[in-house]
């Protein structure tokens, strides 16, 4: 809802509705997280996708009232194609950040493996959207379960073509967030995860 493209969750109108994976939402949950693995002076970077306009506005406000809220410095990084991942993070490296925060945006979840091994090859601790990055070798995720997310969207599906009308059924918000953290990556990074963290995690790879 906070990109603009329904009037609200519960009655969208309109023709469009469907279920919303809340990641812009949750990026200032991210800042938090990987601001308690940082020293406290750090910068931290975040990666968004300035051709995804409605998306990346809201990012843009989102992401300095996170960092404020840390007391945390901040600078915003953008990328739309993969020679532009490059580059940011030739940028990131230049202006020494601490951490890097990826947007859940779609198109970075399709540079995976990219962005993990740039991640890795500069020694950037990194928070992502899904468990697929840390599967893949990342540091940490935190938000929806992208199963989960298609199952919702097939009973959406089942039920439109049955003849529902999209004006009027809600969009179903993921009704699970997790963090997943891999201890592996930590440790080649340097990395010491506290407690407190461990205790909360609902997935550790080793």
């Amino acid at each position: 809802m906070k990109v603009g493209l329904v009037s609200s969750l519960a009655k969208p109108a309109g023709n469009i509705t469907g279920v919303t994976n809340a990641n812009v939402e949750l990026i200032a949950k991210c800042f938090e997280l990987i601001h308690n693995l940082v020293p406290a002076d750090g910068m931290i970077a975040a990666l968004i996708n300035q051709g995804n306009i409605p998306q990346a506005a809201t990012e843009r406000r989102i992401i300095p009232e996170a960092a404020r809220a840390l007391g945390a410095r901040m600078m915003i990084l953008e990328a739309s194609n993969p020679s532009e991942i490059e580059t940011a993070f030739t940028a990131l490296v230049r202006e020494r950040a601490s951490a890097l925060v990826v947007s859940g945006e779609v198109f970075f979840l399709t540079q995976r493996d990219r962005l993990v091994e740039l991640a890795t090859r500069h020694a950037i601790p990194t928070i992502y959207a899904y468990r697929e990055y840390v599967t893949a070798g990342g540091l940490m995720s935190y938000g929806g379960n992208l199963r989960d997310m298609y199952r919702q969207i097939g009973v959406y599906t089942g039920r439109i073509l049955k003849g529902e009308k999209t004006a009027v059924l809600p969009v179903e918000q993921i009704t699970k967030v997790e963090l997943l953290i891999n201890l592996k990556t930590a440790k080649t990074l340097g990395i010491e995860i506290p407690m407190s963290m461990l205790m909360r995690v609902d997935d550790v790879i080793e």
